[in-house]
């Protein structure tokens, strides 16, 4: 009778054993949540309130209204008026950009003069808002260099056809 007990027992040490290896063995591994979401958790909490401050510090520098002709082969079609603001991050960018704006209107006028046309930033009569606000970053960039200006707002862009 003890001989029995004895492998009763060994049996049922070996089949609970089997059965914990199979129930271990068969869960998918879960990644530890240590100490580096901690960091990211830290340093996207620092990127937001980073954000928050910049938001804080940015100014928007309103230019004069521009108008521009939209040519084709009989000439003069339409008549584009456009409102734009510089979006910039402190108060010496800002200074500079009222400084600069005589000359940035100069270089939008010359840089957009003519080619507002129907291969260029027109498709089926309507303006290309996208590609016309490339150019005018890109204007921007050149005239008062780079990091000075964040974007360039349109806030009005209207056609008017002659």
């Amino acid at each position: 009778m003890k001989f029995v007990l004895i492998i009763f027992s060994a049996l049922l040490l070996a089949g609970g054993g089997a059965a914990g290896g199979y129930f271990f063995f068969q869960n998918q591994a879960v990644a530890s949540a240590g100490p580096m979401d901690e960091i990211a958790k830290a340093r996207e909490m620092k990127k937001a309130k980073n954000a928050k401050e910049e938001a804080k510090n940015l100014q928007f520098v309103k230019l004069e209204p521009l108008v521009l002709p939209i040519l084709d082969n009989s000439g003069v079609s339409q008549v584009v008026t456009l409102v734009v603001a510089l979006e910039v991050n402190n108060d010496q960018a800002a200074e500079r950009a009222e400084m600069y704006a005589p000359r940035l209107k100069d270089a939008f006028i010359q840089d957009m003069y003519g080619v507002l046309n129907r291969k260029a930033s027109l498709q089926g009569g309507v303006i290309k808002v996208d590609q016309l606000k490339a150019r005018l970053n890109r204007v921007t960039t050149k005239v008062l260099g780079e990091h000075q200006v964040n974007d360039v707002l349109l806030q009005v862009v209207q056609q008017k056809p002659i």
